[in-house]
């Protein structure tokens, strides 16, 4: 069996490794400002855990200056990047792999075609994708006004906008009142009505008992009971509250006792139970707290008051949009079908012996690692677990403005995390691949995004 080569891209000295770069404490402060992309293609910043992975105690801004974790200008392991240059020796070409973050005069430039674009009366949205895939600068609410254009909650005539919004924002504050409201709070009301109703008709006195309905009675097991479908939602009430609670807990954002950080857990509380009732098919599934937490922080920091004060509602169909495109990736009963979670890794799989036949081999046949091991999170979470925050947001900056769609995007950019690592997974076994792959290693963002990039490029056969 003829084996196929590696591509010439992947041995360019450009990404051997510079000599011993320092590395960085998670937690260490002062650094250069993280401001945004370094460039090959895309861009950066810095990555987020959950249940899987230990979380740092610190509380921080995960966009402060003073913030810094994989710090995507600076390769902080040698191994990532010189894992890449695939076959290349320290003497192929002395190229460094270091990525320079782009000049504030590039930063300024992109932000400025990102404001032009979005000051049309009519968007662009093909050039708003080109823009933002290379990471859109801070600031303006530029990211909370594109991402809601990529993820098509706001049309591109922005005649339309206004209205949209009112509308859109009128429905959620409708699902909040009817689906959030405690059981004994519309009994209550039912009551008062009935009672209102009476004293109309002349009538003053004690609720009739023929007038308490079985379904309204705390102990009816009925199905169309709204006490017998209170208790059976507890169980998912509960375990929303757990994993919002336990959402980015190194982020004040999202953790901690300011009334701040409370309201925010509230909101997004309140965002997953509203969508769970209303996608019995899904429900909730643990995790999704995880994939809401970008789009609540990136649209809660919106500098327009308006909208930062509408964030929850925004979020919520923001959130739906999302996950149309990963819908299958949580319907268990899809699990084994063709488009079920299991399918979509076999598509990793597919994609990492395409493009590089000796790694996928080394994994599956020889050191049996099953994808299923590392990638079921990295896919259904998006990635959210496996890098610091600043750098999620930049990688969703990629995925939502991906014309292929998000999930093919989502898709490379595993196979990239595969392929930038390739020599410390040649030279492991199942137990440190395993280990290295569940506790991803920090690297290059932009790096990253490039190699992904560079996988929409077909091997002859």
């Amino acid at each position: 069996m003829v084996k196929k080569r590696v591509p010439d891209w992947l041995n360019s000295s450009l990404w051997s490794s510079p000599q011993s770069p320092p590395k960085f404490d998670a937690v260490k402060p002062a650094a250069p400002p993280i401001i945004e992309p370094p460039s090959p293609v895309h861009p950066p910043e810095p990555p987020s855990t959950y249940s899987f992975r230990a979380k740092k105690a610190e509380i921080r801004d995960p966009l402060s200056s003073n913030y810094h974790g994989s710090n995507s200008s600076v390769c902080h392991s040698d191994e990532e990047i010189e894992s890449s240059s695939v076959n290349s020796t320290a003497s192929a070409g002395g190229g460094s792999a270091r990525a320079v973050a782009p000049p504030a005069a590039e930063i300024m430039s992109r932000k400025a075609q990102l404001v032009q674009e979005l000051s049309r009366k009519f968007i662009n949205m093909g050039e708003l994708r080109r823009l933002a895939s290379q990471g859109i600068p801070d600031g303006a609410g530029i990211r909370a006004t594109v991402w809601k254009l990529l993820l098509g909650y706001l049309p591109s005539d922005r005649s339309l906008w206004p209205s949209e919004l009112a509308k859109k924002r009128s429905q959620y504050k409708q699902f909040r009142e009817e689906l959030l409201m405690n059981p004994s709070e519309i009994t209550r009301r039912l009551e008062k009505s009935s009672l209102e109703n009476n004293e109309v008709d002349g009538i003053k006195g004690f609720l009739s008992r023929s007038e308490i309905t079985h379904g309204e009675h705390p102990l009816s097991l009925g199905k169309s009971s709204i006490w017998n479908q209170f208790f059976q939602e507890s169980e998912i009430m509960e375990q929303i509250d757990r994993d919002v609670k336990r959402t980015h807990p190194d982020i004040h954002f999202f953790s901690g006792d300011s009334a701040f950080a409370k309201s925010n857990q509230e909101d997004l509380r309140s965002i997953l139970i509203v969508f769970a009732k209303l996608n019995p098919g899904i429900r909730y599934v643990q995790g999704m707290n995880e994939i809401i937490a970008p789009l609540f922080y990136v649209l809660k920091n919106d500098p327009n008051e308006e909208n930062a004060a509408s964030a929850e509602a925004d979020t919520f169909f923001c959130f739906v949009e999302l996950l149309s495109g990963f819908r299958d990736n949580f319907v268990q009963q899809l699990d084994n079908s063709v488009v079920g979670i299991r399918a979509t890794i076999t598509r990793l799989s597919r994609l990492l012996k395409e493009h590089d036949e000796e790694l996928w081999r080394h994994l599956e046949m020889t050191t049996k690692v099953n994808p299923q091991f590392y990638a079921f999170r990295w896919i259904t979470l998006l990635l959210t677990q496996d890098f610091e925050f600043p750098d999620i947001l930049l990688i969703w900056d990629t995925l939502l403005s991906d014309h292929d769609g998000p999930q093919e995007t989502l898709l490379r950019i595993c196979c990239a995390m595969l392929i930038i690592v390739r020599k410390r997974l040649l030279a492991g076994d199942f137990t440190s691949n395993l280990k290295l792959l569940q506790h991803y290693p920090s690297t290059n963002i932009s790096h990253l995004l490039y190699v992904a990039d560079k996988l929409r490029i077909h091997l002859p056969a």
